[in-house]
Protein backbone atom coordinates (compact mmCIF):
# COMPACT_ATOMS: atom_id res chain seq x y z
CA UNK A 1 0.00 0.00 0.00
CA UNK A 2 2.96 2.56 0.82
CA UNK A 3 4.68 1.01 -2.26
CA UNK A 4 1.80 2.55 -4.13
CA UNK A 5 0.88 5.73 -2.56
CA UNK A 6 4.52 7.17 -2.99
CA UNK A 7 4.13 5.95 -6.65
CA UNK A 8 1.30 8.31 -6.67
CA UNK A 9 2.77 10.77 -5.09
CA UNK A 10 6.28 11.22 -7.05
CA UNK A 11 4.35 10.94 -10.50
CA UNK A 12 1.68 14.15 -9.06
CA UNK A 13 4.90 15.83 -8.05
CA UNK A 14 6.33 15.52 -11.37
CA UNK A 15 2.83 16.46 -12.88
CA UNK A 16 2.88 19.74 -11.06
CA UNK A 17 6.41 20.63 -11.96
CA UNK A 18 6.00 20.14 -15.44
CA UNK A 19 3.04 22.07 -15.04
CA UNK A 20 5.04 24.57 -13.64
CA UNK A 21 7.69 24.78 -16.09
CA UNK A 22 4.96 25.27 -18.55
CA UNK A 23 3.19 28.50 -16.88
CA UNK A 24 6.73 30.09 -16.10
CA UNK A 25 7.78 30.16 -19.40
CA UNK A 26 7.09 33.33 -21.37
CA UNK A 27 4.20 33.16 -24.19
CA UNK A 28 5.62 33.32 -27.78
CA UNK A 29 4.55 36.52 -29.51
CA UNK A 30 4.04 36.97 -33.01
CA UNK A 31 6.73 37.95 -35.15
CA UNK A 32 6.72 42.20 -35.45
CA UNK A 33 5.91 42.50 -39.18
CA UNK A 34 7.46 45.25 -41.17
CA UNK A 35 6.27 48.08 -42.61
CA UNK A 36 5.62 46.75 -45.59
CA UNK A 37 4.04 43.22 -44.04
CA UNK A 38 2.12 45.72 -41.77
CA UNK A 39 0.88 47.56 -44.64
CA UNK A 40 -0.19 44.33 -46.81
CA UNK A 41 -1.91 43.11 -43.67
CA UNK A 42 -3.81 46.77 -43.57
CA UNK A 43 -5.08 46.55 -47.36
CA UNK A 44 -5.79 42.98 -47.14
CA UNK A 45 -7.95 42.70 -44.47
CA UNK A 46 -9.54 46.11 -45.14
CA UNK A 47 -10.39 45.18 -49.02
CA UNK A 48 -12.52 42.01 -47.65
CA UNK A 49 -14.90 44.65 -46.28
CA UNK A 50 -16.01 45.50 -50.37
CA UNK A 51 -15.31 41.53 -51.01
CA UNK A 52 -16.09 39.24 -48.67
CA UNK A 53 -18.12 41.78 -46.85
CA UNK A 54 -19.98 43.05 -50.20
CA UNK A 55 -23.82 42.81 -50.54
CA UNK A 56 -24.20 39.18 -52.90
CA UNK A 57 -26.63 40.56 -55.40
CA UNK A 58 -25.03 43.76 -56.95
CA UNK A 59 -21.53 42.85 -55.80
CA UNK A 60 -21.32 46.79 -54.41
CA UNK A 61 -20.14 47.99 -50.57
CA UNK A 62 -23.01 47.50 -47.81
CA UNK A 63 -23.33 50.63 -46.29
CA UNK A 64 -22.25 49.78 -43.35
CA UNK A 65 -21.56 46.41 -41.35
CA UNK A 66 -22.27 45.99 -37.67
CA UNK A 67 -20.61 42.82 -36.82
CA UNK A 68 -23.32 43.33 -33.28
CA UNK A 69 -25.93 42.40 -35.86
CA UNK A 70 -27.12 45.62 -34.73
CA UNK A 71 -28.60 47.75 -37.46
CA UNK A 72 -30.86 50.91 -37.31
CA UNK A 73 -33.61 50.20 -40.32
CA UNK A 74 -32.61 46.71 -40.89
CA UNK A 75 -30.47 48.28 -43.60
CA UNK A 76 -27.97 45.64 -43.87
CA UNK A 77 -28.35 44.80 -47.60
CA UNK A 78 -28.63 49.07 -48.58
CA UNK A 79 -25.37 49.80 -50.52
CA UNK A 80 -24.04 53.10 -51.05
CA UNK A 81 -23.18 54.60 -54.44
CA UNK A 82 -19.94 56.63 -53.19
CA UNK A 83 -18.91 53.99 -51.33
CA UNK A 84 -19.53 51.43 -53.57
CA UNK A 85 -17.05 53.47 -56.20
CA UNK A 86 -14.49 53.03 -53.65
CA UNK A 87 -14.92 49.50 -53.77
CA UNK A 88 -14.58 49.38 -57.28
CA UNK A 89 -11.36 50.91 -56.35
CA UNK A 90 -10.29 48.13 -53.68
CA UNK A 91 -10.94 45.82 -56.35
CA UNK A 92 -8.42 46.46 -58.42
CA UNK A 93 -5.86 46.82 -55.37
CA UNK A 94 -6.96 43.40 -54.61
CA UNK A 95 -6.30 42.49 -58.19
CA UNK A 96 -2.80 44.40 -57.91
CA UNK A 97 -1.97 43.16 -54.48
CA UNK A 98 -2.93 39.30 -55.28
CA UNK A 99 -5.81 39.03 -52.84
CA UNK A 100 -7.97 38.37 -55.48
CA UNK A 101 -6.94 36.94 -59.29
CA UNK A 102 -7.93 38.90 -62.11
CA UNK A 103 -10.56 36.64 -63.50
CA UNK A 104 -12.12 36.90 -60.03
CA UNK A 105 -11.70 40.62 -60.14
CA UNK A 106 -13.62 40.77 -63.81
CA UNK A 107 -16.55 38.72 -62.52
CA UNK A 108 -17.33 41.32 -59.81
CA UNK A 109 -17.05 43.92 -61.86
CA UNK A 110 -19.36 42.36 -64.50
CA UNK A 111 -21.75 42.18 -61.86
CA UNK A 112 -21.40 45.43 -60.48
CA UNK A 113 -21.95 46.99 -63.91
CA UNK A 114 -25.02 45.30 -65.01
CA UNK A 115 -26.32 46.13 -61.40
CA UNK A 116 -25.89 49.56 -61.81
CA UNK A 117 -27.04 49.47 -65.70
CA UNK A 118 -30.46 48.86 -63.80
CA UNK A 119 -30.48 50.61 -60.95
CA UNK A 120 -32.52 53.90 -60.05
CA UNK A 121 -30.85 56.50 -61.81
CA UNK A 122 -32.01 60.40 -62.61
CA UNK A 123 -30.47 61.90 -65.26
CA UNK A 124 -27.88 59.60 -65.35
CA UNK A 125 -27.14 60.14 -61.33
CA UNK A 126 -27.69 57.26 -59.12
CA UNK A 127 -29.11 57.94 -55.39
CA UNK A 128 -26.98 58.16 -52.29
CA UNK A 129 -28.49 55.08 -51.05
CA UNK A 130 -29.67 51.95 -53.05
CA UNK A 131 -31.55 48.80 -52.10
CA UNK A 132 -28.91 46.23 -52.84
CA UNK A 133 -31.90 43.33 -53.43
CA UNK A 134 -33.90 45.68 -55.71
CA UNK A 135 -31.53 48.52 -57.16
CA UNK A 136 -34.70 50.86 -56.19
CA UNK A 137 -34.07 53.66 -53.98
CA UNK A 138 -33.89 54.03 -50.13
CA UNK A 139 -34.46 57.70 -50.21
CA UNK A 140 -31.45 59.52 -47.40
CA UNK A 141 -33.88 61.42 -45.85
CA UNK A 142 -37.41 62.64 -46.76
CA UNK A 143 -36.54 64.58 -49.71
CA UNK A 144 -33.29 63.28 -50.44
CA UNK A 145 -34.76 59.95 -52.64
CA UNK A 146 -33.60 61.15 -55.91
CA UNK A 147 -29.78 61.87 -57.78
CA UNK A 148 -27.02 62.14 -55.97
CA UNK A 149 -24.38 64.15 -58.27
CA UNK A 150 -21.52 64.04 -55.34
CA UNK A 151 -22.25 60.44 -54.08
CA UNK A 152 -22.37 59.64 -58.23
CA UNK A 153 -19.00 61.47 -58.68
CA UNK A 154 -17.55 59.14 -56.04
CA UNK A 155 -18.88 56.24 -58.10
CA UNK A 156 -17.36 57.69 -61.64
CA UNK A 157 -14.17 58.44 -60.03
CA UNK A 158 -14.11 54.43 -59.54
CA UNK A 159 -15.47 53.85 -63.03
CA UNK A 160 -12.93 55.38 -64.69
CA UNK A 161 -10.35 53.64 -62.71
CA UNK A 162 -11.59 50.47 -63.77
CA UNK A 163 -12.32 51.30 -67.18
CA UNK A 164 -9.05 52.51 -67.89
CA UNK A 165 -7.61 49.25 -65.85
CA UNK A 166 -9.36 46.95 -68.33
CA UNK A 167 -9.40 48.52 -71.33
CA UNK A 168 -6.43 47.22 -72.81
CA UNK A 169 -7.37 43.84 -71.53
CA UNK A 170 -8.91 40.33 -73.44
CA UNK A 171 -12.17 40.86 -75.28
CA UNK A 172 -14.35 39.97 -72.29
CA UNK A 173 -12.58 42.98 -70.31
CA UNK A 174 -12.24 45.25 -73.37
CA UNK A 175 -16.28 44.90 -73.71
CA UNK A 176 -16.39 45.29 -69.34
CA UNK A 177 -14.50 48.67 -69.84
CA UNK A 178 -16.83 49.46 -72.61
CA UNK A 179 -19.81 49.21 -70.23
CA UNK A 180 -18.03 51.00 -68.06
CA UNK A 181 -17.76 53.73 -70.48
CA UNK A 182 -21.30 54.24 -70.85
CA UNK A 183 -22.45 54.79 -67.70
CA UNK A 184 -19.77 57.15 -66.89
CA UNK A 185 -21.14 58.74 -70.04
CA UNK A 186 -24.57 58.71 -68.78
CA UNK A 187 -24.41 61.16 -66.42
CA UNK A 188 -26.00 64.13 -67.12
CA UNK A 189 -23.74 66.60 -64.91
CA UNK A 190 -25.36 69.72 -67.02
CA UNK A 191 -28.68 69.19 -65.40
CA UNK A 192 -26.94 69.03 -62.18
CA UNK A 193 -26.33 73.11 -62.82
CA UNK A 194 -30.36 73.88 -63.26
CA UNK A 195 -29.70 76.23 -65.32
CA UNK A 196 -27.04 78.43 -63.05
CA UNK A 197 -23.39 78.58 -62.78
CA UNK A 198 -23.12 76.10 -60.04
CA UNK A 199 -23.77 72.35 -59.15
CA UNK A 200 -26.72 71.38 -57.15
CA UNK A 201 -26.17 67.91 -55.16
CA UNK A 202 -29.43 66.81 -55.24
CA UNK A 203 -32.78 66.15 -57.46
CA UNK A 204 -35.78 64.37 -57.00
CA UNK A 205 -38.51 62.82 -59.67
CA UNK A 206 -40.75 64.31 -56.48
CA UNK A 207 -39.14 67.01 -55.00
CA UNK A 208 -37.06 68.74 -57.93
CA UNK A 209 -34.71 71.07 -56.28
CA UNK A 210 -36.12 71.74 -53.08
CA UNK A 211 -33.22 70.26 -51.32
CA UNK A 212 -31.46 73.63 -52.76
CA UNK A 213 -27.94 72.46 -51.80
CA UNK A 214 -25.60 74.33 -54.16
CA UNK A 215 -22.15 72.74 -53.92
CA UNK A 216 -20.36 75.98 -53.19
CA UNK A 217 -16.37 76.78 -50.99
CA UNK A 218 -14.03 74.11 -50.16
CA UNK A 219 -14.99 70.47 -48.90
CA UNK A 220 -14.84 67.01 -50.59
CA UNK A 221 -16.76 67.83 -53.80
CA UNK A 222 -14.00 69.04 -56.02
CA UNK A 223 -14.19 65.83 -57.62
CA UNK A 224 -17.69 66.24 -58.66
CA UNK A 225 -16.16 69.46 -60.34
CA UNK A 226 -13.43 67.89 -61.78
CA UNK A 227 -15.47 64.95 -63.34
CA UNK A 228 -18.30 67.20 -64.51
CA UNK A 229 -15.98 69.68 -66.30
CA UNK A 230 -14.50 66.01 -67.93
CA UNK A 231 -17.73 64.81 -69.75
CA UNK A 232 -17.82 63.96 -73.01
CA UNK A 233 -21.28 64.07 -73.24
CA UNK A 234 -23.16 66.39 -70.72
CA UNK A 235 -20.27 68.69 -69.80
CA UNK A 236 -20.69 71.53 -66.78
CA UNK A 237 -19.63 74.97 -68.30
CA UNK A 238 -16.50 76.11 -66.53
CA UNK A 239 -18.25 78.74 -65.19
CA UNK A 240 -19.89 76.70 -62.81
CA UNK A 241 -16.78 76.09 -61.08
CA UNK A 242 -15.19 79.68 -61.09
CA UNK A 243 -18.20 81.38 -59.92
CA UNK A 244 -20.04 78.71 -58.00
CA UNK A 245 -17.48 76.31 -56.73
CA UNK A 246 -14.58 78.79 -56.15
CA UNK A 247 -17.33 82.23 -55.79
CA UNK A 248 -15.25 84.26 -57.73
CA UNK A 249 -12.20 83.65 -56.02
CA UNK A 250 -13.62 84.01 -52.30
CA UNK A 251 -12.69 80.20 -51.64
CA UNK A 252 -9.10 81.65 -51.42
CA UNK A 253 -7.90 81.94 -47.86
CA UNK A 254 -3.91 83.22 -46.59
CA UNK A 255 -4.10 81.16 -43.26
CA UNK A 256 -1.98 79.74 -41.24
CA UNK A 257 -2.24 77.48 -37.79
CA UNK A 258 0.71 76.06 -36.18
CA UNK A 259 2.57 77.46 -38.90
CA UNK A 260 1.31 75.83 -41.82
CA UNK A 261 -0.56 77.20 -44.40
CA UNK A 262 -3.81 76.80 -45.60
CA UNK A 263 -4.92 77.99 -49.09
CA UNK A 264 -8.46 77.02 -49.46
CA UNK A 265 -11.73 77.94 -47.17
CA UNK A 266 -15.25 76.55 -46.50
CA UNK A 267 -17.61 79.33 -46.96
CA UNK A 268 -15.30 81.53 -44.11
CA UNK A 269 -13.85 78.50 -42.00
CA UNK A 270 -10.98 77.85 -42.70
CA UNK A 271 -8.87 77.87 -39.13
CA UNK A 272 -8.58 74.01 -39.01
CA UNK A 273 -9.19 72.86 -42.71
CA UNK A 274 -12.26 70.72 -42.11
CA UNK A 275 -12.58 67.12 -41.40
CA UNK A 276 -9.88 64.98 -42.97
CA UNK A 277 -11.97 63.54 -45.36
CA UNK A 278 -11.86 66.66 -47.59
CA UNK A 279 -8.45 65.34 -48.10
CA UNK A 280 -9.27 62.14 -49.19
CA UNK A 281 -12.39 61.56 -51.16
CA UNK A 282 -11.55 63.55 -54.27
CA UNK A 283 -8.27 62.68 -54.10
CA UNK A 284 -8.63 58.56 -54.54
CA UNK A 285 -7.97 59.18 -57.60
CA UNK A 286 -7.76 62.79 -58.85
CA UNK A 287 -3.31 62.86 -58.34
CA UNK A 288 -2.86 65.92 -56.14
CA UNK A 289 1.05 65.63 -56.16
CA UNK A 290 1.36 68.49 -59.05
CA UNK A 291 -2.26 69.76 -58.97
CA UNK A 292 -2.72 73.21 -58.91
CA UNK A 293 -4.99 76.25 -60.10
CA UNK A 294 -5.25 79.72 -59.59
CA UNK A 295 -6.61 79.12 -56.30
CA UNK A 296 -4.47 76.20 -54.59
CA UNK A 297 -1.42 73.92 -54.90
CA UNK A 298 -3.61 70.82 -53.81
CA UNK A 299 -0.92 69.18 -52.64
CA UNK A 300 0.71 71.61 -49.83
CA UNK A 301 -3.13 72.38 -49.00
CA UNK A 302 -3.78 68.59 -48.27
CA UNK A 303 -0.49 67.90 -46.43
CA UNK A 304 -0.85 70.66 -44.53
CA UNK A 305 -4.44 70.02 -43.33
CA UNK A 306 -3.12 66.67 -42.22
CA UNK A 307 -0.67 68.28 -40.14
CA UNK A 308 -2.39 70.29 -39.00
CA UNK A 309 -5.19 68.18 -37.71
CA UNK A 310 -2.09 65.62 -36.23
CA UNK A 311 -0.91 68.82 -34.15
CA UNK A 312 -4.24 69.76 -33.36
CA UNK A 313 -4.82 66.25 -31.23
CA UNK A 314 -0.85 66.32 -30.01
CA UNK A 315 -1.70 69.63 -28.24
CA UNK A 316 -4.74 68.37 -27.67
CA UNK A 317 -6.33 71.18 -25.64
CA UNK A 318 -9.54 68.93 -24.52
CA UNK A 319 -7.21 66.23 -22.54
CA UNK A 320 -8.35 63.53 -24.34
CA UNK A 321 -7.13 60.32 -23.54
CA UNK A 322 -4.95 58.61 -25.83
CA UNK A 323 -4.53 61.16 -28.11
CA UNK A 324 -0.39 62.11 -29.42
CA UNK A 325 1.87 61.47 -31.90
CA UNK A 326 0.88 57.58 -32.19
CA UNK A 327 -2.93 58.26 -32.41
CA UNK A 328 -4.13 61.76 -34.02
CA UNK A 329 -6.68 61.79 -36.84
CA UNK A 330 -10.17 63.54 -36.59
CA UNK A 331 -12.60 62.94 -39.72
CA UNK A 332 -16.55 62.12 -40.43
CA UNK A 333 -17.67 58.72 -38.56
CA UNK A 334 -19.54 57.41 -35.87
CA UNK A 335 -19.57 58.56 -32.38
CA UNK A 336 -20.68 57.37 -29.28
CA UNK A 337 -23.82 59.98 -30.07
CA UNK A 338 -23.87 59.27 -33.57
CA UNK A 339 -22.78 60.29 -36.60
CA UNK A 340 -20.55 62.97 -36.64
CA UNK A 341 -18.09 65.29 -38.78
CA UNK A 342 -15.27 65.01 -36.37
CA UNK A 343 -12.29 67.90 -36.70
CA UNK A 344 -10.78 70.25 -34.48
CA UNK A 345 -14.22 72.06 -34.21
CA UNK A 346 -16.28 69.39 -33.56
CA UNK A 347 -13.69 67.08 -31.41
CA UNK A 348 -15.91 64.72 -29.32
CA UNK A 349 -12.75 62.48 -28.51
CA UNK A 350 -13.37 60.25 -31.01
CA UNK A 351 -10.48 58.58 -32.90
CA UNK A 352 -11.29 57.18 -36.42
CA UNK A 353 -8.10 55.52 -37.63
CA UNK A 354 -9.35 55.95 -41.46
CA UNK A 355 -8.13 59.80 -41.50
CA UNK A 356 -4.74 59.20 -40.52
CA UNK A 357 -4.41 55.44 -42.71
CA UNK A 358 -5.95 57.48 -45.81
CA UNK A 359 -3.44 60.27 -45.13
CA UNK A 360 -0.29 57.70 -45.79
CA UNK A 361 0.39 59.94 -49.19
CA UNK A 362 0.63 63.08 -47.01
CA UNK A 363 2.52 62.08 -43.80
CA UNK A 364 4.10 58.58 -44.61
CA UNK A 365 6.09 58.24 -41.67
CA UNK A 366 3.36 60.10 -39.09
CA UNK A 367 0.54 58.06 -40.23
CA UNK A 368 3.01 54.29 -39.93
CA UNK A 369 3.26 55.22 -36.45
CA UNK A 370 -0.92 55.50 -36.06
CA UNK A 371 -1.07 51.89 -37.90
CA UNK A 372 1.95 50.46 -35.77
CA UNK A 373 0.67 51.54 -32.88
CA UNK A 374 -3.38 50.41 -33.59
CA UNK A 375 -2.16 47.33 -34.55
CA UNK A 376 0.44 46.32 -31.77
CA UNK A 377 -0.96 48.08 -28.62
CA UNK A 378 -4.62 48.41 -29.23
CA UNK A 379 -5.02 44.96 -31.21
CA UNK A 380 -8.36 43.73 -31.36
CA UNK A 381 -9.88 46.94 -29.03
CA UNK A 382 -10.11 48.34 -32.86
CA UNK A 383 -9.06 46.03 -35.01
CA UNK A 384 -11.61 43.11 -36.61
CA UNK A 385 -12.63 41.12 -39.73
CA UNK A 386 -12.72 43.61 -41.60
CA UNK A 387 -9.76 45.82 -40.62
CA UNK A 388 -9.81 48.80 -38.45
CA UNK A 389 -13.33 49.32 -36.82
CA UNK A 390 -14.48 52.89 -38.01
CA UNK A 391 -14.06 54.59 -34.83
CA UNK A 392 -12.92 54.12 -30.92
CA UNK A 393 -13.18 56.61 -27.81
CA UNK A 394 -10.57 55.82 -25.30
CA UNK A 395 -11.88 58.51 -22.99
CA UNK A 396 -15.71 56.94 -22.84
CA UNK A 397 -14.23 53.42 -23.10
CA UNK A 398 -15.76 53.11 -26.43
CA UNK A 399 -15.03 50.97 -28.93
CA UNK A 400 -17.82 49.44 -31.48
CA UNK A 401 -16.93 46.64 -33.95
CA UNK A 402 -18.85 48.83 -36.85
CA UNK A 403 -18.10 49.74 -39.83
CA UNK A 404 -18.81 52.65 -42.41
CA UNK A 405 -18.24 52.11 -46.67
CA UNK A 406 -16.75 55.50 -46.98
CA UNK A 407 -14.33 55.04 -44.11
CA UNK A 408 -13.11 51.51 -45.07
CA UNK A 409 -12.50 52.69 -48.90
CA UNK A 410 -9.77 55.55 -48.62
CA UNK A 411 -7.58 53.19 -46.50
CA UNK A 412 -7.13 50.83 -49.20
CA UNK A 413 -6.77 53.36 -52.37
CA UNK A 414 -4.53 56.00 -50.38
CA UNK A 415 -2.37 53.27 -48.76
CA UNK A 416 -2.66 51.79 -52.63
CA UNK A 417 -1.21 55.09 -53.59
CA UNK A 418 0.80 55.91 -51.48
CA UNK A 419 2.75 52.68 -52.57
CA UNK A 420 2.45 52.62 -56.21
CA UNK A 421 0.41 55.37 -57.25
CA UNK A 422 -1.85 52.72 -58.99
CA UNK A 423 -5.55 54.53 -58.93
CA UNK A 424 -3.67 58.05 -59.49
CA UNK A 425 -2.26 57.06 -62.19
CA UNK A 426 -4.99 55.29 -63.80
CA UNK A 427 -7.32 58.25 -63.40
CA UNK A 428 -5.18 60.21 -64.41
CA UNK A 429 -4.38 58.19 -67.76
CA UNK A 430 -7.71 59.29 -69.00
CA UNK A 431 -8.19 61.68 -71.69
CA UNK A 432 -11.07 63.21 -71.03
CA UNK A 433 -9.71 63.74 -67.23
CA UNK A 434 -6.97 65.84 -69.12
CA UNK A 435 -9.17 67.91 -71.03
CA UNK A 436 -11.67 68.59 -68.23
CA UNK A 437 -8.77 69.79 -65.70
CA UNK A 438 -7.55 71.99 -68.54
CA UNK A 439 -10.66 73.64 -69.26
CA UNK A 440 -10.76 74.41 -65.71
CA UNK A 441 -7.33 76.15 -65.53
CA UNK A 442 -5.84 73.31 -64.02
CA UNK A 443 -2.05 72.45 -64.35
CA UNK A 444 -0.83 68.93 -63.32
Amino acid sequence: MKIYLLTALFFLGALFSCTSIKEDKPAEKETRLTDEQLLDRVQESTFQYFWKGAEPTSGLARERIHLDGVYPENDQNVITSGGGGFGVMAILVGIERGFISREEGLKRMQKIAEFLKKADRYHGAWAHWIQGETGKTKPFSPKDDGGDIVETAYMAQGLICARQYFAKGNPEEQQLAADLDQLWREIEWSWYQNGQNVLYWHWSPQFGWEMNFAITGYNECLIAYVLGASSPTYPLSPAAYHEGWAKKGEIVTRHKKYGYDLNLSHNGAPEYGGPLFWSHYSFLGLDPRKLKDQYADYWIHNVNHVLIDRQYCIENPLKYEGYGENLWGLTASYSPHGYSAHQPSNDLGVISLTAALSSFPYSPDHSMKVLRFAHEELGEKVWGEYGPYDAFSITEKWYPQRYLAIDQGPIVAMIENHRSGLLWELFMSAEEVQQGLSRLGFSY
